[in-house]
């Protein structure tokens, strides 16, 4: 009795398993739920086991019972009948007859007594063994439906965690860029696109001034090279 009590306890557990719970508490998911449903179905073989010997102990004790019934009645049917004999005899005058079958009556009284009293003790084990029974049925029940739970659930759950692992994941890689924080790695990189764009304005203006420069220069020869013709033209009368 003790390793169905075990069972019958075990199984209960299990019927009563708050499945959310179980997997707001798990790491993996995915993991938790192929690992309940492997669990929910050895237990259910174990349990199964369990209620199919004991049901098979309970129909025989039924029949034992049945039996010591039956038994108890033909005893009885007996005994009236070895009773009804010895008063016939005694009523012809054969005294030592008749008292043989008293005696064969009380016989049969003491086996019908006996019968009864086993059919009497075998009705508070046959009570027990039906609770049982209906304990381990319902909590078969229960199982079998959380195990079709799991099963049937089982990839939209999967999914589910899939897709706010990798939203976290996108947010945590979202959150890990700035894009207005100068200290940022596109900020750094945008701080020196300008330096190189400040660095080439700074190239042409010194080009464009330098360039500047010449053409007043070559511009300045000029007019020493008209002013010394003028003078010759002078000097000349021309």
């Amino acid at each position: 009795m003790t390793s169905k009590q075990t069972v019958l306890g075990r199984v209960t557990q299990l019927a009563k398993a708050n499945i959310h719970a179980l997997l707001d508490q798990a790491e993996d998911p995915q993991k938790m739920i192929d690992q309940l449903i492997r669990d929910y179905t050895a237990n259910i073989r174990e349990a199964e086991e369990a209620v199919s010997v004991t049901i098979g102990n309970l129909r025989m004790l039924e029949q034992d019972h049945q039996e010591d019934v039956v038994a108890a009645e033909e005893w009885g049917g007996k005994a009236l009948a070895a009773s009804r004999k010895a008063d016939e005899l005694r009523g012809a005058g054969d005294t030592a007859e008749a008292d043989t079958f008293d005696n064969l009556a009380k016989v049969a009284l003491q086996r019908q007594l006996a019968a009864e009293r086993e059919a009497k003790d075998a009705e508070p084990v046959i009570a027990g063994q039906s609770e049982v029974v209906a304990q381990l049925r319902s909590g078969l029940d229960r199982m079998r439906e959380k195990l079709g739970e799991l099963q049937s659930r089982r990839d939209q759950l999967v999914a589910r965690a899939k897709t706010a692992q990798a939203q976290n994941k996108m947010m945590d890689a979202a959150g890990s860029i700035d894009v207005l924080d100068p200290a940022s790695e596109l900020g750094r990189f945008e701080e020196k696109v300008r330096r190189e764009e400040a660095r080439a304005l700074g190239r042409q203006e010194l080009a464009s001034s330098s360039l500047d420069a010449q053409f007043e220069r070559l511009d300045g020869l000029g007019d020493t090279a008209e002013v010394e013709a003028r003078l010759a033209a002078l000097k000349s009368g021309t």
